[in-house]
């Protein structure tokens, strides 16, 4: 979870409204909504090591004129370490080594657990409402981080009603990664499958000092797990820095 940070590399404010009106009662104490959730996602955790999923990331640099798409395996260890291996590419060079490389070093680096989890320990919760989903109710929590720390972000978390897995993620980084960008927003949405919130689609924009805007998005799909192997280093990072 919280693949939002990876983007603190390079991504764009595609922030959506909610279209929330102004914040009503909870249909069950807002401590007991967070307290579930938090077990819920304490539970995924165990649920995701040793998993693996294919990517597709499209990246853009508007002024440049410039973009490139790489199709990857995305793996997670038993231990809980994130690995990328590239099956292909297609486009621009510097959209793959300036944009891409350094969003997948982000993920791979950044792997800091529960110091970073959405938990009452690095954020405040504030209920908002409900949202009609497409076949499900959705509570809407307001997200403060506690701290102005890398990798932690200002927004709003949905929230499937019945099983309190995250559907959605948005907000802002409220620090900066680098002194290369000047500001980084995304939207996260998370397909429940068999009772898990698996990853399925991310949309970013990152302002930078140096390109100006970058557009990143990207796709997952075929969640599968398999006994756990010998731990793959990221190739592509590799490969993208020769």
């Amino acid at each position: 979870m919280r693949s939002f940070f990876l983007l603190s590399v390079l991504a764009v404010p595609v922030l959506v409204s909610s279209g929330l009106a102004e914040p009503v009662a909870a249909p069950i104490p807002e401590t007991e909504i967070v307290n579930r959730y938090v077990s819920a996602t304490q539970e995924q955790q165990t649920t995701l090591r040793g998993a693996s999923m294919e990517v597709d990331i499209d990246a853009e640099i508007p002024k440049l004129n410039k973009r490139g798409k790489l199709h990857a395996l995305r793996k997670m260890s038993s231990l809980g370490k994130i690995t990328y291996r590239m099956l292909g590419f297609n486009g621009d060079n510097t959209v793959k080594n300036q944009v891409i490389a350094r969003y997948l070093s982000a993920e791979v680096q950044a792997q800091d657990g529960p110091s970073l989890s959405i938990t009452p320990a690095n954020y405040k919760f504030k209920y908002k409402g409900t949202v009609q989903g497409q076949s499900r109710k959705l509570y809407a929590l307001r997200v403060t981080p506690r701290k102005k720390k890398l990798g932690l972000f200002s927004g709003e978390l949905w929230l499937d009603a019945e099983t309190f897995m995250p559907v959605r993620e948005s907000g802002r980084l409220v620090k900066s990664p680098s002194v290369f960008l000047k500001n980084v927003q995304f939207v996260e949405y998370y397909a429940i499958e068999n009772g898990v919130a698996v990853p399925q689609r991310l949309e970013s924009r990152v302002e930078t000092r140096i390109f100006g805007p970058v557009k990143l998005s990207i796709n997952y799909a075929g969640f599968s797990k398999q006994a756990d192997e010998a731990v793959e280093e990221a190739t592509f990072v590799d490969d993208a820095a020769q």
